[in-house]
C-alpha cells in the first residue's frame, strides 16, 4: 500500500516514494512533516521499463472485473482495500464508503453505502455470512454478506487500515493508534484491548492481524514487534522483537512491521521497514536466520522459499531454512511492488502500474502478465483464484489457467 510517515506530534500525512537507503531524504522529509515546511522534495528514482517477454505463457485467464470507485473518495489516507471472497461470496469495499456483493461470475447482488469513508476490509466470514469493514471515524461495521444488510457498529479508539481477522467467535482488528482490539462477532461488543507501544514517528499504515494457530492471533506493530495474542480474551502470549531501527533521527530508527507475518509447516517469517527479514521456527522458538531487507509488504512462501519484495523495487527467493538467496530479480525495480503470493506453481507481483507479472520460482524470470487498471498496492489468493483492487477502485479477479 502507498504509505506515509505518521506522527504522534503533528499528523500530517506524505507520501513516500523511496527506499529505506536514502535515509537522509526521508529525514529531511519528516522535517517537513513535523517540522518548518521548507518545500524540499525527495529524490525518487523513475520506474524500469518493462522488458518483453520472449516466450510468455498462459497463467491466468479473467474471471471478471468491475470498477467500484467513487468520486465521493478521499486520497488522505493510504489506503490498501481488499476483496473479501469465501466459498461463492465476493464483497467489495469502495473508499467513498460503497459495499457491494457480488456471485461467484460477477453479478452484482447487492449494494450499501456505509455513510463514511471505508479504510479497511473487507474481512469476510463463510460459516457466519459476515462481513466486516473499518471507517474513516473508527467505525467498525458488520453486515450480511448475502443481503447486504447492516448487523452492528461499534466505535473504536482509532481508525482500521487494514482488513479484521474473524476468528473464534472474535473479531480482531489493529488500530492506529497502537491498540489492538478484539470484537464479538454476534454484536460488535468490545471484548478486551491490548495496547502497544506507538512511536513518535512511524509509516502510516499497518499489518492485518493472521492466524498463528487456531486460538491465537498474530500481530505485528509499528514498533518492529509481534505480538501473540489468545483470540479469545486478549491474553498475550509472547512478543518478539523483528524491526531494528538504527540512527540519530527518529525517522532512521523507524522499525515498522507492515507486512503481515506468514506461518507456515510450524516457521515464523516477519520482515520490517527497518531492513530484517527473519524466520524463525516454532517449535524450538529459535531464529533460523536474519536477513538484511526492508519492506513493507507481506510476504510469500512455498515448500523451498520464501519471496520478498522490497522497498526499491527487487523480489528476492531465499531458502526458507537457511536464509540463502536462492536468486534476485531487479527487473521491476522502483515500480513501488506489491506483496509477492503464490498462485498455483508461480509467484504473482503486482506494480503501481497495474500489471501483474508472473515469476517462474525456480529461475526467478518472468514468464507472463495480466493487466487490471489503476495502481495495486496488494495481491490476494484464495484457492486458485488471484483477487487484485487496484487503488482507483478496479477490481480483478483471474483463474488459474488449466
Amino acid at each position: 500500500m502507498t504509505q506515509a510517515i505518521r506522527s504522534n506530534k503533528t499528523i500530517n500525512a506524505k507520501t513516500i516514494k523511496t527506499t529505506a537507503m536514502h535515509v537522509a531524504v526521508i529525514a529531511v522529509m519528516a522535517t517537513a512533516v513535523v517540522g518548518c515546511n521548507r518545500g524540499i522534495k525527495p529524490v525518487v528514482n523513475d520506474p524500469v521499463k518493462l522488458v518483453q517477454i520472449a516466450q510468455p505463457i498462459s497463467v491466468l485467464q479473467p474471471v471478471f472485473s468491475t470498477d467500484v470507485g467513487s468520486k465521493k473518495a478521499s486520497s488522505k489516507d493510504p489506503l490498501d482495500l481488499q476483496v473479501g471472497y469465501a466459498n461463492s461470496q465476493i464483497v467489495t469495499a469502495s473508499r467513498g464508503g460503497d459495499l457491494i456483493g457480488f456471485g461467484s461470475t460477477g453479478q452484482r447482488l447487492w449494494s450499501v453505502n456505509v455513510g463514511d469513508q471505508i479504510t479497511g476490509g473487507v474481512a469476510l466470514d463463510a460459516l457466519s455470512q459476515t462481513a466486516i469493514i473499518s471507517t474513516r471515524s473508527g467505525q467498525v461495521m458488520a453486515f450480511d454478506s448475502a443481503t447486504g444488510a447492516k448487523r452492528w457498529q461499534t466505535q473504536l479508539t482509532g481508525s482500521v487500515l487494514t482488513p479484521a481477522l474473524i476468528s473464534n467467535n472474535r473479531v480482531v482488528l489493529s488500530a492506529n493508534d497502537g491498540f489492538l482490539h478484539g470484537l464479538s462477532l454476534q454484536n460488535g461488543q468490545s471484548v478486551w484491548q491490548f495496547a502497544t507501544q506507538v512511536p513518535a514517528i512511524s509509516i502510516r499504515g499497518s499489518a492485518a492481524p493472521t492466524l498463528l494457530d487456531a486460538k491465537t492471533a498474530l500481530l505485528a506493530t509499528a514498533d518492529g514487534r509481534l505480538h501473540a495474542i489468545t483470540i479469545d480474551n486478549g491474553l498475550p502470549q509472547w512478543s518478539r522483537r523483528v524491526g531494528i531501527g538504527a540512527g540519530s533521527s527518529e525517522v532512521e530508527r523507524m522499525s515498522d512491521v507492515d507486512g503481515m507475518p506468514v506461518v507456515d509447516k510450524n516457521q515464523l517469517f516477519a520482515i520490517s521497514y527497518s531492513g530484517q527479514l527473519l524466520g524463525i521456527d516454532l517449535a524450538s522458538s529459535q531464529v533460523m536466520f536474519v536477513n538484511e531487507l526492508a519492506s513493507l509488504k507481506s510476504l510469500a512462501v512455498n515448500n523451498q522459499q520464501v519471496i520478498a519484495t522490497s522497498l526499491d523495487g527487487k523480489v528476492v527467493a531465499y531458502n526458507r531454512t537457511n536464509g540463502q538467496v536462492l536468486w534476485e530479480s531487479d527487473e521491476l525495480a522502483y515500480r513501488h511492488l506489491t506483496n509477492p503470493v503464490m498462485i498455483g506453481n508461480y509467484i504473482a507481483v503486482g506494480d503501481f502500474d497495474g500489471v501483474v507479472h508472473l515469476f517462474d520460482p525456480a529461475s526467478g524470470k518472468i514468464v507472463s502478465r495480466v493487466q487490471t487498471k489503476g495502481a495495486l498496492s496488494s495481491l490476494q489468493v484464495q484457492g486458485s483464484r488471484l483477487l487484485t483492487q487496484s487503488t482507483s477502485g478496479q477490481v480483478a479477479i483471474w483463474q488459474l489457467a488449466g
